[in-house]
């Protein structure tokens, strides 16, 4: 019976509508098997194998759009969900950057994974109106990136490693954000970022707009989960550019190459962590854990490294970028 509310209250999109589909007739089977003394072990079995064929069949071959639409999903889990069940009891937020005010859109504070403390920040999103509108739909002000660049270097101070987690349609493009010095923030932090003296590991873990991800998204390592996106520009805004229109966010979405593999591919992150089949909110579990264990690697990887090491890496692998070979 819990599978079936779990199912339910499970939201599809649009080319997931095959899945549902079969996920109700299984339903349908099993309610049958249950209240009738028929045997249909082996229709839903049959079921099960339709579905799974299904499943591999459509999330193996999804378009760039698709993947954005997986990064927006509604039940996708979001920095806080990753920080508690990365850190438990041990997560300590920190707010404020010590001048306007603290920005509900940007999170952080210090957090335990094992031993090993680490100072997380990443943006956070709501699950529902009250709660979007709470948290500015995950766009930050310049006092949220200014309370970021804060906490990494408090972390600097203490020789205590930053985690960032990236999740935002981009930084708030509103009056008073401008007012505040919105660029100045972002440039700062990207300067900032740089020449920190302790390991920085960033995650991509929803959407990665533009300047509104790069505010907190220079690392030694940059992760993305295999249904994100990272780029300059959003599908959306590119196709109202470009053609006036927003019908051609899909022709946007494959021209931009903002999936985890075409990122890999033009060595603009280190490395894709692998989701459950369906996306990160199929199982969050599993997913928590290997972004567990993607931190733990890669900040073992960087660890022994000396501060003079790890900033001359970080500069050499951001100055590479985009080098054209003729």
């Amino acid at each position: 019976m819990l599978t079936k509310i779990k199912l339910n209250s499970m939201e599809y999109l649009e080319f997931e509508l095959p899945i549902k589909e079969l996920q109700e007739q299984l339903e349908k089977c099993q309610i049958i098997g249950e209240e009738s003394e028929v045997d249909v072990t082996e229709t839903c079995k049959q079921i099960e194998e339709k579905l799974l064929k299904t499943k591999k069949e459509i999330y193996k071959n999804l378009t760039a759009w698709q993947r954005v639409q997986l990064s927006r999903h509604p039940n996708r889990p979001y920095t806080l969900d990753y920080i508690k069940a990365l850190c438990g009891d041990s997560f300590l937020e920190l707010h404020g950057d010590r001048n306007v005010k603290d920005d509900k859109a940007m999170i952080g504070g210090l957090g335990k994974i094992g031993d090993q403390t680490y100072m997380f920040v990443g943006q956070q999103k709501g699950y529902n109106t009250k709660t979007r509108q709470y948290r500015n739909f995950g766009m930050s002000n310049p006092e949220g990136y200014r309370k970021a660049l804060r906490l990494m270097k408090s972390a600097e101070k203490f020789n205590i490693p930053v985690v960032t987690l990236i999740d935002t349609p981009g930084a708030y493009p509103g009056l008073e954000a401008e007012e505040r010095g919105q660029g100045e923030a972002i440039a700062r932090n990207i300067l900032e970022m740089t020449r920190l003296k302790v390991p920085i590991i960033c995650v991509i873990i929803g959407e990665g707009a533009s300047g509104g991800a790069l505010g907190i998204g220079v690392g030694d390592r940059v992760l993305m989960l295999e249904n994100t996106w990272y780029s300059v520009i959003s599908p959306e805004s590119c196709s109202s550019i470009l053609w006036r229109s927003w019908e051609y966010k899909e022709q946007a979405a494959e021209a931009l190459k903002l999936t985890a593999p075409d990122m890999k591919k033009l060595k603009l992150v280190d490395d894709i962590i692998k989701e459950p089949l369906g996306g990160a909110h199929i199982d969050r579990e599993k997913t928590f854990l290997t972004v567990r264990d993607a931190i733990e690697k890669n900040y073992n990887q960087l660890k022994n490294l000396s501060p003079k090491e790890l900033v001359k890496e970080r500069m050499d692998k951001y100055a590479n970028m985009g080098v054209f070979k003729g």
